[in-house]
């Protein structure tokens, strides 16, 4: 593959679970062409690459504009970015000063979506922006909260104006956001909530609300607690929808419950709304939506095969410590429950885990030995955002789901197998740098594959061994469809 002198690709990372290996089956059984002359579908060597834009501040979103521009929110500066895609040049039409974004966490300016009626006349001319700010009036206190906001963009001063705030107090943290905005062909807005990283680390001691559903009461006074671990559904005017699904009698913005940290959304064919998810050390997810499911968490990750995992109720000891907090070793006080022991009829299995592992596997890894940075070595890739290409000019990718990896600084290919939306290849790896890559986006012809990177953070290095020394920190890595001419 050609590459600029702004970077060069490593070769993919052979992990303890070997990742390579996992569309292996496909990628050979699509090179081979077959006797009819169809083209085999275009490989990482048909593709050049360079580097777009730099000097951006953690780009969380990025999308083809309909003014022909790449859009970007930049989640620690609170600024949204146009990026012209012919010089990389950027220009700053909005920066939110109350937006929240604490270093080394994952609150910020966050999701974006941009109003198909967006540059069509004067009609809808909004851009859909989440991000965190501080509820607290108290200086000494930070109280995260995110709001979802309507912005009208004024084509001649190239700018972003009169805010309309479609609803806020939304549950946030500095861990697990979550944080995707999606505009579906419905005409209502999709957003993503984690379940802020509690039971772990720093906040080992605040219980998963994933599998809490909102009462009546809570509903009607504009408290979202229980919005933690959720994807949702509103409006345009933030309001909730009345076909919406009921929880106990109860109608919220929830759409689906049971999430751990769904960073991907994407709508595919027949308008099938799919989540990609982190999982906790195993058992990435692909998802297909299903309105009014339970995806699980914390009872179940992945498929319910009680394999490599065991919801360690650590928020419920007496005298929960966070210093106590272990990633590996549950001891025997903390209160346990086997993914066998959930029983839930809207229970709704993955179509795809990354990866599903035997209950013995060592999760410290010979490479992340020396280092605290275990997870780097656990089996997930960390999918950070998910894409459906459509198009035609790259061969044999049309119907494939583009989902980029944190951890692996990759872009897996993951083909769709059936007409119905619920098959899907275990994935080929594509484009591997030590980056962490934070979404995905393509250009209106279909020839170009955008990267955004995050500016810091850990991914794994050419040597397997976790660093924080990425290569393209901050920046717009682009991947040109170049074997077609």
């Amino acid at each position: 593959m050609r590459v600029s002198d702004a970077f060069t690709l490593t070769a993919a990372v052979v992990l303890a679970i070997d990742l390579t290996t996992v569309g292996a089956a496909t990628a050979r059984s699509e090179e081979a062409p077959g006797g009819d002359g169809v083209v085999p579908p275009a490989s990482e060597q048909d593709f050049t690459a360079d580097v777009l834009a730099t000097g951006l501040s953690d780009p969380f979103e990025i999308t083809s504009g309909p003014d022909g521009f790449i859009w970007t929110t930049e989640r620690t500066a609170g600024r949204v970015t146009r990026i012209d895609p012919s010089s990389g040049e950027k220009s700053t039409v909005l920066t939110i000063h109350r937006v929240v974004a604490t270093p080394g966490q994952q609150d910020g300016l966050l999701g974006m979506a941009l109003h198909p009626d967006l540059f069509r006349g004067h009609a809808n001319p909004y851009v859909y922006l989440s991000y965190t700010y501080d509820d607290n009036r108290d200086p000494g206190v930070l109280d995260r909260r995110q709001r979802i906001v309507q912005y009208n963009y004024d084509a001649q001063s190239g700018s972003l104006s009169s805010p309309r705030e479609l609803i806020s107090g939304l549950p946030a943290s500095g861990d697990h956001n979550s944080g995707r905005l999606k505009f579906g062909p419905d005409g209502k807005l999709y957003y993503s909530i984690g379940d802020q990283g509690n039971n772990q680390y720093r906040n080992t001691c605040r219980p998963i609300e994933s599998q809490r559903l909102p009462t009546r009461e809570e509903v009607d006074v504009g408290d979202w607690t229980a919005y933690q671990g959720k994807i949702l559904r509103l409006n345009p005017d933030g309001s909730i929808p009345d076909d919406n699904p009921t929880f106990g009698g109860v109608r919220s913005h929830i759409l689906t419950y049971g999430h751990r940290n769904v960073q991907g959304l994407v709508f595919g064919p027949d308008n099938r709304l799919y989540a990609s998810e982190h999982g906790p050390k195993t058992d990435d997810e692909l998802n297909l939506v299903r309105s009014g499911g339970n995806y699980g968490w914390p009872q179940v990750v992945g498929y319910r095969d009680d394999s490599a995992y065991v919801y360690g109720n650590w928020s419920a000891l007496p005298e929960c410590d966070p210093a106590d907090y272990d990633d590996i070793e549950i001891p025997p006080e903390v209160p346990r429950a086997p993914e066998h022991d959930f029983h839930d009829p809207a229970f709704v299995p993955p179509l795809r885990t990354f990866f599903t592992v035997p209950s013995d596997y060592d999760f410290t890894g010979e490479a992340c030995e020396p280092s605290q940075e275990f997870f780097i070595c656990y089996p997930t890739v960390a999918p950070s955002s998910l894409d459906f290409y459509t198009g035609d000019a790259i061969p044999g990718w049309h119907g494939s789901f583009l989902m980029p990896s944190l951890k692996h600084g990759t872009l897996y290919r993951l083909p769709l197998l059936d007409g119905d939306g619920t098959a899907v290849d275990g994935g080929i790896p594509l484009f591997t740098t030590v980056n962490r890559y934070r979404d995905t986006e393509m250009s209106p012809d279909g020839r170009i594959i955008y990267v955004a990177t995050d500016s810091a953070g850990m991914a794994r290095g050419e040597d397997g061994a976790p660093t924080p020394d990425l290569e393209n920190p901050g920046s717009i890595l682009r991947f040109r469809y170049t074997a077609g001419g």
